[in-house]
């Protein structure tokens, strides 16, 4: 949520800083700024009336007195600011939920370094390995994954329907082996290990910047007993980003840093692209998502840590990679910054994100009411959040078999994995094992 403050002071520089974001916001802000002072009006009748009404109730008795007991004018003007009380706190009502919807609905502030655009204009920063080139003809990750009996894509769909998968064997334990040595990454580097609930309350929603805007894009679970919606979490920062909501934090307890595991569960809309088969897209998929709680201050420090610590990761796996910094218009409704570290895959002959690092500044944190107390001056103030993909497992594992491919149809398993395989260097078709 932004501050409002801001929008008061400056609605055309708001408005044109959301355009490059590709985000149409004037007529909403207009109407924003409309309900935000018919509500400050309607507080100070409010409190005007309220304040009448209690002076002249303490002088009741005093008039009672200088009147000879007839105070029916009295009586009147009460019941006269009575029902003017009765009918600003109904407008107020009204108002006030009309302004917190319109709050609501307004993306984050793009920082003002982020080129206006979509896609097209993300600048890649940086680049890590070759791009391979085979002397043979190399398979798909879909060819590779079936006939290493790593990826049963036929009973994963007759399960659960298009866009899910089932590990097998080695595939199994080439993803559980990824995620461990992610974890440990983690761990090393003095994050907390969090494992958080799957499906969560609307609030958390709200919090992350996902609801009300975008409550289409998750899977909602029903329950007769109970109104409350409830969904799948579509990244484990839904929740992180909630576990401080409406808290104040010791500014000595700051930064905090979580590391958690999840299966992410998304409704992808439309139809996929040709080159999107296999685990490129899907329902459900794993993933390692680090969040970090920071002072202003330290946020920016913490987003290059995030992005570095992605990056690091994807080159441990000796895997081509690169790091693109986004566009304000390809960058998500509640960030304000976002950096995408990309893996090569061969048969797409491009880039795909498997880690997104992103900073929401004091978005996410005004929203679900989440401070820290400054010990300078004993005051609460506003929490940044960050969060990054720490990594993402479904594109990782198609450019790993396919970048590690061999000749004769084997995947030579990364140097860092190997411990979490059992020691296992090379996986083989299972005829050949």
């Amino acid at each position: 949520m932004l501050d409002i403050k801001l929008i008061r002071d400056d609605p055309g520089g708001i408005k044109r800083r959301l355009e490059n974001k590709g985000a149409d916001c004037a007529g909403l802000i207009d109407r924003l700024l409309a309900a935000d002072n018919r509500r400050r009006e309607l507080i100070y009748l409010t409190e005007n009336a309220k304040s009448e009404q209690n002076k002249v109730s303490k002088q009741i008795p005093e008039l009672k007195k200088r009147s000879g007991g007839d105070i029916s004018k009295i009586l009147a003007r009460m019941n006269s600011l009575k029902e003017k009380i009765k009918q600003y706190d109904a407008e107020l009502k009204a108002v006030e939920a009309d302004y917190a919807e319109l709050m609501l609905g307004l993306p984050n502030l793009p920082d003002a370094d982020l080129p206006p655009g979509e896609k097209e204009n993300n600048e890649p920063l940086r680049f890590s390995g070759e791009e391979r080139a085979f002397d043979f003809n190399p398979r798909h990750h879909i060819e590779l994954c079936e006939s290493l009996g790593l990826i049963d894509y036929e009973r994963g769909t007759k399960l659960s329907g298009s866009g899910y998968w089932i590990y097998r064997g080695q595939g199994a334990k080439l993803e559980w082996s990824m995620l461990n040595y992610f974890i440990d990454a983690h761990l090393a580097d003095g994050y907390e290990l969090v494992f958080v609930p799957l499906m969560l309350e609307y609030a958390c929603g709200v919090t992350a910047g996902q609801f009300p805007k975008f409550t289409d894009e998750v899977f909602k679970i029903e329950n007769p007993a109970d109104d409350r919606m409830r969904f799948m979490l579509p990244t484990a920062e839904t929740a992180l980003v909630n576990l401080f909501r409406d808290e104040i934090v010791p500014e000595s307890e700051m930064p905090k840093k979580f590391v958690s595991f999840t299966p992410c569960f998304r409704r992808e809309a439309g139809s996929y692209r040709a080159d999107e088969r296999g685990m490129i897209r899907g329902h459900q998929f794993n993933k390692v998502e680090m969040v970090q709680y920071t002072r202003p201050e330290d946020s920016d420090a913490a987003f290059e840590e995030l992005v570095s610590k992605a990056e690091k990761l994807v080159d441990g796996l000796g895997l081509c990679r690169r790091t693109v910094k986004l566009a304000a218009g390809d960058c998500s409704a509640s960030m304000a910054r976002t950096y995408d570290i990309e893996v090569y895959i061969p048969s797409m002959n491009g880039y795909k994100e498997i880690s997104s690092v992103s900073n929401a500044r004091d978005y996410q944190a005004r929203r679900g009411n989440m401070r820290f107390r400054r010990e300078e001056t004993g005051k609460p103030e506003l929490m940044h959040t960050l969060n990054g993909s720490g990594l993402a497992t479904s594109r990782l594992l198609p450019a790993l078999v396919e970048q590690n491919q061999r000749e004769d149809g084997s995947v030579t398993v990364p140097e860092a994995l190997r411990k979490y395989m059992g020691g296992v260097e090379v996986i083989y078709p299972p005829a050949a094992r």
